[in-house]
């Protein structure tokens, strides 16, 4: 037994934080019976608490909030009527359902993208049925890990998709959603999203003889099917389960229903404990899209065991007399569905909750392998199984609120966190041990991390969780070895994840002190890429019959070609006829074109202190394609300055005369030539160090607006000392030494603000309604103050995604007077996280 407030070396669990209500009155606060709760892909948790009025009227709350930001809860007053009994979030995490005691469910969804700004327009009744089990049709999405082939070079070994079938289809195949529920009575309700946002729903019996369903689960077969497994809380009893198939037929919804093998708990064939483990407590598949294993947890009132099952298909023995008459050959041999028992613990302490990994993973103390262990705790249970003998270790939660029966525990997209349901009081959250308990060697630690970043690189859920378990020390051989299984991957790959890799870095960075600079780089290159991929998109072909290349992709070939240090020479061999934009357009481009130069100026006027690593934009300097797509900008900037001069960026000189464009294109062109990757990098002649020396004496060197350092919890979590916070008041956290050295990075209330995506500034207390990222700071206006259909493109690429590269977009309210604070909310999806194909990059995450 150990305390997890107190962890020891390679213990199993130990305690992230807790987050309570800062005010509490048992006459306000009751919580539903049970608690619901649900974890998503994108680290947003959701879970379900009542508040009574003074009337004595009760209003079913949904809270949301994400897991770096806990403190910033977003209400939902959800206007069911009974207790909420179930809550799932969909594959993308951006989409919950709500069930109750009334049979009545809820669509809510992400209005403009915004996490704290939920709507539900859909849902389906089965009324005066409570909804016992509750899941999204499956998308037909499923992607194997080859841990055994961690070592490979290909991201399509270590991850091929699976063939899956969804449970439904529209025509050409894209799958329909929807969901079905189970209910107390034994209906299943099927309730089909139509593309035109009509809503089918049907509701049929699994069986003919309905009778009481205590515990349900639902999951999907590879052919598109649904298994339902259903129990009515009695060991004596059966486990049912039942195979449902989905239709539409003539615009209705059909469902048809067909009785698979059921099974008995061996705990209650065994004639010496036959009594002693009445009720089946827990009934759950090993996973969603693995329908033919299942855990089953059978309690008394102070002791538990559970059996792990498996269907499996058998043949049936042929007598041979039928065998004379008609041989038995290969495929003919008859079969039957039988379920058999995998394994079973010993008698356990009562078992209050069971929470399966959603990733299949485990370590021990000398390789990768597939999980094997089950953990379970007094009050708690973390199960792994998938085929292998159950076995258990127990740890104590020391002080903390035991689980009540009944509630549930969740596992993190990664499994390496783990929510016990909220409680009475608080939101705890736990960080497990990848080694189960054992001693692990930091090579392997490493290992493991890598590839689970990997494994959310490819299929773009967050990574929030596996960034706690990272050591200051694990950072630099982590971006390293990131970096250099990213560049194994084929060029379409790579372009896919460009961004995505970007993003995981800057994250990682932030976990350590000697790295922290580099964050701003990061950043500051996805923003770069952001908009040489939007002004490029902006050039058309003069003529109809366009040539095999874009003039974006002939921007690009001719400036790498030319290294001339004269802009005009470069411009000269290019079409600049397909330069030709409309006055307004270039315009409203001004501040993004703006950008660009500042950002030219400041690194040219850096590179005197290139041997300064605290400085931003250090990384630059030896970055010979980031130069090289600086150039392309600025050969473009200055062909739209000639059509539209109010166009260009403004610069600040010393001398009327002085052509600054053509100065910062001669001094980068110098710079990009000593890197660049046709030849070996060479050091930059002194000639061009002592020419950017004399840069501040010609022009005014802007200051840049970086992003703010981030006030979230994953950098101050590193040393396992658990934070107790509150919800609604933002805690003050120690920030990093490192990142408040740096100018720029630190806010101060009275600060001006600035639209870090439009690049306009707001003022210290901005009046316009604005959104911000929980995860970097990142600020920008909710609606636009520009209707150029260039603008519009560039805002597009922002309605999900932030600046950071990871969707974790807020509501920010500003008020006028100093005092009024700001209502911060929690973070929105920054993008479909369904695993890709490999073969195939899906053009959406083109950058």
């Amino acid at each position: 037994m150990c305390d997890l407030r107190r962890p020891a070396a390679g213990g199993m669990m130990d305690l992230a934080y807790v987050c309570e209500w800062e005010k509490w009155s048992k006459s306000t606060h009751c919580p539903s019976v049970p608690l619901a709760c649900a974890w998503s892909c994108r680290n947003l948790i959701a879970f379900t608490m009542d508040l009574r009025s003074d009337d004595q009227d009760l209003t079913r709350m949904i809270h949301i909030l994400d897991t770096e930001h806990p403190w910033d809860l977003h209400s939902i007053p959800s206007e069911h009527r009974e207790a909420i009994t179930c809550l799932e979030w969909d594959q993308s995490g951006s989409r919950l359902l709500s069930a109750d005691a009334d049979g009545q469910i809820k669509c809510w969804s992400m209005a403009d993208h915004l996490a704290n700004s939920w709507e539900s327009s859909v849902g389906s009744l089965v009324e005066g049925d409570p909804i016992v089990a509750l899941s999204w049709l499956h998308n037909g999405v499923k992607l194997a890990l080859h841990v055994e082939k961690s070592g490979a070079s290909s991201f399509g070994e270590k991850f091929s998709r699976v063939k899956f079938s969804p449970s439904l289809t529209l025509f050409g195949g894209k799958p329909m959603e929807g969901w079905i529920a189970v209910t107390v009575s034994g209906l299943v309700t099927v309730s089909l999203l139509k593309p035109s946002g009509q809503v089918l729903t049907s509701t049929e019996s699994l069986c003919r003889l309905r009778g009481r369903v205590a515990l349900a689960d639902i999951a999907f077969t590879g052919g598109g099917n649904i298994v339902v497994a259903t129990a009515d809380g009695s060991s004596a009893s059966p486990v049912q389960f039942y195979k449902v198939c989905v239709s539409v037929v003539s615009e209705k919804c059909r469902i048809d229903t067909e009785i698979l093998p059921s099974l008995f708990m061996r705990c209650t064939t065994d004639l010496n404990r036959k009594d002693k483990f009445p009720a089946i407590t827990h009934l759950k598949f090993l996973a969603r899209d693995m329908s033919e294993q299942v855990l089953l947890c059978a309690s008394s009132q102070t002791s538990s065991i559970v059996e792990c099952w498996s269907l499996r298909k058998e043949g049936l023995p042929v007598n041979n007399i039928f065998q004379q008459i008609s041989p038995v050959v290969g495929d003919k041999q008859p079969t039957i569905l039988k379920w058999r028992i995998l394994s079973a613990t010993n008698d356990l302490d009562r078992v209050s909750a069971v929470a399966l990994p959603k990733l299949p993973i485990s370590l021990t103390n000398t390789d990768l392998k597939v999980a094997s262990d089950t953990q379970f705790y007094p009050g708690l249970a973390y199960a792994h199984s998938h085929g292998c003998p159950l076995t258990h270790r127990s740890v104590r939660l020391g002080k903390e609120p035991p689980l009540r029966h009944g509630e549930e525990l969740l596992g993190s997209p990664t499994s390496y966190m783990a929510l016990p349901g909220p409680c009475l009081r608080q939101l705890s959250v736990l960080r497990l041990s990848p080694s189960m308990g054992h001693p692990l060697e930091v090579g392997l630690a490493l290992r493991h991390l890598l590839f689970l970043l990997e494994y959310c690189m490819v299929t773009g859920y967050d990574w929030w969780d596996i960034l706690l378990h990272v050591q200051p020390s694990m950072v630099q051989s982590l971006v390293e070895k990131l970096h250099e299984e990213y560049t194994r991957q084929t060029a379409a790959l790579q372009q896919v994840l460009s961004t995505r890799i970007l993003a995981m870095k800057a994250s990682l960075c932030k976990l350590s002190p000697c790295t922290v600079t580099r964050v701003c780089d990061y950043h500051t290159k996805l923003f770069l890429i952001a908009i040489s991929s939007t002004l490029k998109s902006l050039l058309r072909p003069h003529f109809l019959n366009t040539p095999d290349k874009s003039p974006g992709d002939r921007l690009t070939e001719i400036c790498a070609k030319i290294t001339d240090v004269d802009i005009d020479k470069v411009m000269i061999n290019l079409k600049t006829e397909e330069f030709v934009l409309d006055m307004n357009t270039l315009q409203a481009l001004q501040q993004l074109l703006q950008w660009v130069g500042d950002f030219v100026l400041y690194l040219l006027a850096s590179l005197p202190n290139q041997g300064s690593l605290l400085r931003p934009g250090h990384s630059f300097l030896r970055d010979g394609t980031s130069l090289g797509m600086l150039r392309e900008l600025m050969v473009v900037i200055r062909i739209w300055g000639l059509l539209k001069p109010s166009c260009l960026p403004v610069y600040t000189a010393t001398s009327d005369t002085q052509d600054s464009m053509s100065l910062l294109f001669r001094l980068l062109t110098k710079l990009w030539i000593c890197c660049r990757d046709e030849g070996p990098a060479s050091e930059p002649d002194e000639a061009l160090v002592d020419e950017c020396c004399l840069l501040p004496s010609q022009l005014l060197i802007p200051s840049l607006d970086w992003l703010p350092a981030s006030d979230g919890l994953v950098s101050r979590l590193q040393p396992k000392q658990p934070l107790r916070l509150q919800f609604g008041r933002a805690p003050t956290l120690p920030g990093s030494a490192a990142t408040l050295q740096l100018d720029g990075l630190a806010r101060h209330p009275g600060q001006p603000k600035i639209d870090h995506l439009r690049r306009l500034h707001l003022g210290a207390y901005p009046t316009e309604e604005c959104k911000a990222c929980t995860r970097c700071g990142c600020v920008t206006m909710l609606k636009s103050p520009n209707r150029t259909t260039a603008v519009k493109q560039w805002e597009q690429r922002w309605i999900k995604n932030c600046l950071c590269g990871r969707g974790a977009d807020a509501s920010m309210t500003n008020r006028s007077s100093e005092e009024a604070p700001c209502l911060w909310a929690v973070g929105a999806a920054a993008h479909t996280p369904t695993p890709r194909s490999l073969d195939r990059p899906n053009p959406e995450d083109q950058p």
